[in-house]
């Protein structure tokens, strides 16, 4: 089966988000990027937590362009910055715009702005970015405005969930805020899937799979992620696992993309 871009698609957002932390989210986001570059779409990653995991796993050494933080403080401000002069290119073909921690003061600034459930969205909207097939926004692991701005500003939602002890709480809450946020501000909101991850072969592991998988029957996805060391290999290697020959993992995250894809109605036999 081979895949193919359709040339007529509308950009689509898609948010990683579990406000659990330690889930595999950021190895998730950027494998998924790669693997939609891999799928021949053009593909733009936002890192929207403050700690730039995401950053640091993509190659991203400081410099004196702007991040995500600057766009959203000049937002704040009342002035659009070019979010284009922001945009970094990965060498495994497909480009993101960084974070730094200074991100975190963000939501401080953003608390005090009109519309600032928006702010991202006006970001993702400027022409210059309307070139890519798809935004990979990965969130921070937290429900606060930050969260609030990439799920505005998505249409697509996929929540990694670790299978280990305690992983489903939060998830209500979770749920909770999706819904508030699709009745009142984004109706078009909505979770692609739930994606279990750091699976091993524990009576705990399997339990919580099977839990998942009776709970979210409707939008899990098939395949589940492992638990390895490749994916700490990784991200000290920066370099993607559906990039590394023979990786186990990255074999399992580019099928997570062609179920995404078919779901989507954009995966094609030639």
């Amino acid at each position: 089966m081979k895949q193919k871009k359709q040339e007529d698609i509308s950009m689509k957002r898609i948010a990683f988000a579990n406000q659990k932390g330690g889930v595999g989210k950021t190895t998730t986001a950027a494998n998924f990027a790669a693997g939609l570059a891999l799928r021949g779409y053009r593909v733009l990653c936002i890192d929207f937590d403050p700690q730039g995991n995401l950053s640091e796993y993509l190659g991203f050494e400081p410099d004196e362009r702007d991040t995500i933080t600057e766009l959203m403080l000049s937002a704040v401000q009342g002035r659009l910055a070019d979010p284009g002069q922001a945009i970094r290119h990965n060498s495994e073909g497909f480009d993101y715009i960084p974070a730094d921690i200074r991100l975190s003061s963000a939501e401080f600034f953003l608390t005090q702005a009109l519309a600032r459930e928006q702010i991202l969205n006006r970001i993702l909207s400027a022409p210059v970015l309307q070139g890519y097939d798809y935004v990979v926004i990965d969130c921070l692991p937290s429900l606060g405005v930050l969260l609030t701005n990439a799920l505005v500003a998505s249409n697509r939602m996929i929540i990694p969930v670790q299978t280990q002890n305690f992983a489903l709480v939060g998830l209500n809450d979770l749920e909770q805020t999706i819904a508030a946020i699709r009745e009142q501000i984004n109706p078009s909101l909505k979770i692609d899937g739930v994606l279990a991850t750091m699976v091993d072969y524990t009576n705990m592991s399997k339990a919580v799979e099977s839990q998942l998988r009776e709970r979210f029957a409707s939008v899990i996805y098939h395949t589940a992620i492992s638990r390895s060391v490749e994916a700490t290999n990784s991200t000290y290697l920066r370099r993607t696992l559906v990039n590394t020959p023979a990786s186990k993992l990255g074999g399992q995250y580019l099928a997570v993309v062609d179920e995404f894809l078919a779901r989507e109605g954009e995966l094609h036999e030639n």
